[in-house]
């Protein structure tokens, strides 16, 4: 027997008439959490890299703009492109829904290589731009999942990326919104990608040597996010508007995610061969 819920408001709360909606709160939450995280990563003994509290701030800076810029493109780009060329203003309506993880994740890698770039210019930071930009998205490996985390459940909350059409007993019925239940895919996702992902990379960081190759976690997370992403993707709804790839079924989701696996895997590859 399904489960049926009753919708959840996607607004939190509104200020002043100015709506709080929960998908902003969920980047806010990963924002703050990740800044911490990355303060204590930073500031620790064995640190790979240290970084004061004006950097940090300036790091923050340059991922925030990073996430959104890259995940609003990447979404643009890979699931929508013929909708924006034809309303090309809608590009900028983020408020109407529509990130992409792959794009996020493009904008933070860049986002990162231009900080550590704009660092060794500065003097700042000692060491290759490459080097320096690596060891920090090790860190960020670590503190990447808490944000999938959120996001995946502001998803459940927004009725976002639902599942297929499922018999299964926990499926899911949107109250008034849904007839047939579903796999409540965004959650799958927020316990794969989100919480697993986050203690496998902790454990990784903490109690091996991957940390002192620059590279090697950022190539673990790539592959393991792709396994976990592929694999969720089989209980999730393509998108209305791709629909799959292939006839046996291939999503955009798993395609971008092949390609991160590859790529994560090169990185690893290198990362741990070099000298």
């Amino acid at each position: 027997m399904a489960i049926t819920i009753n919708p959840i408001s996607p607004v939190a709360f509104s200020v002043f008439g100015f709506d709080i909606r929960w998908y902003a709160l969920a980047y806010v939450a990963a924002f703050v959490i990740g800044y911490f995280m990355l303060r204590h990563f930073t500031k620790t003994k064995d640190a790979q890299i240290k970084l004061s509290k004006k950097q940090l701030d300036d790091l923050l800076t340059a991922l925030i703009l990073g996430v959104i810029l890259g995940g609003r493109f990447g979404y643009v780009l890979f699931y929508n492109l013929p909708f924006f060329l034809s309303h090309p203003l809608e590009i900028f309506a983020v408020w109407h829904g529509g990130m992409s993880f792959h794009g996020g994740l493009i904008g933070v890698i860049i986002a990162t290589f231009i900080f550590a770039w704009t660092q060794k210019k500065q003097g700042a930071l000692t060491g290759r731009v490459y080097e320096n930009a690596f060891k920090l998205l090790d860190i960020m490996a670590v503190v990447a999942p808490i944000g999938l985390f959120f996001g995946r459940i502001a998803n459940f909350i927004n009725m976002e990326v639902m599942g297929r059409v499922t018999d299964v007993p926990w499926g899911v019925v949107f109250a008034g919104h849904s007839e047939l239940p579903r796999h409540p895919s965004p959650l799958y996702e927020a316990s794969l990608e989100g919480i697993a992902l986050f203690i496998i990379m902790y454990c990784l960081y903490k109690f091996t040597k991957f940390r002192k190759y620059p590279g090697a976690l950022g190539g673990i997370l790539g592959m393991l996010y792709a396994l976990f992403r592929i694999f969720c993707e089989q209980f999730r709804a393509p998108d209305v508007q791709i629909g799959f790839l292939t006839s046996w079924g291939l999503t955009m989701g798993q395609l971008l995610s092949g390609l991160m696996f590859l790529a994560g895997m090169v990185i690893f590859g290198i990362a741990i061969r070099k000298k």
